[in-house]
């Protein structure tokens, strides 16, 4: 199954750098979470709506592997996609690069569930939500 990317540019903040004139480790993680939320809403399906139709997805593991620093001022383009769907389980990855050398600064991956909002039971969102399914199986695009 050939699952939808999707890249994402931002430029590093001052806030996010350590004394060192470099973005602190922590701050990647988040990186990645701004990704997904703008991979979801491109492909028409916002967090909001997600959350208003009952389903959070919460992270299991986040892992990140870390090349070359990003430093203040620097713009980066964030590249996510859905590694693996099961269901009531998905698998992202991701990779950020200088946008003007295009060199290698951080790698990435985050596993999540879906789950009830009220109850936090697993969903399996192929059956109870397939709209929303379809943007990480790839045919929502």
């Amino acid at each position: 199954m050939n699952k939808p990317e999707y890249y994402y540019e931002r430029k590093v903040n001052y806030y996010e750098t350590d004394k060192m004139g470099i973005v602190h480790h922590s701050n990647y993680i988040r990186w990645f979470e701004e990704a997904r939320v703008e991979y979801m809403e491109a492909r028409g399906y916002t967090y909001s709506k997600m959350e208003s139709e009952g389903v959070m997805i919460p992270v299991l593991y986040a892992d990140c592997r870390y090349r070359t620093p990003a430093r203040f001022g620097q713009t980066v383009v964030i590249h996510v996609w859905v590694e693996k769907f099961e269901g009531a389980k998905m698998d992202g990855a991701y990779e950020v690069n200088d946008k003007e050398t295009g060199q290698l600064i951080v790698t990435g991956h985050t596993g999540h569930c879906f789950v009830d909002a009220v109850s936090f039971r697993p969903l399996r969102i192929r059956k109870a939500h397939p709209e929303m399914a379809a943007i990480f199986e790839g045919s929502g695009e």
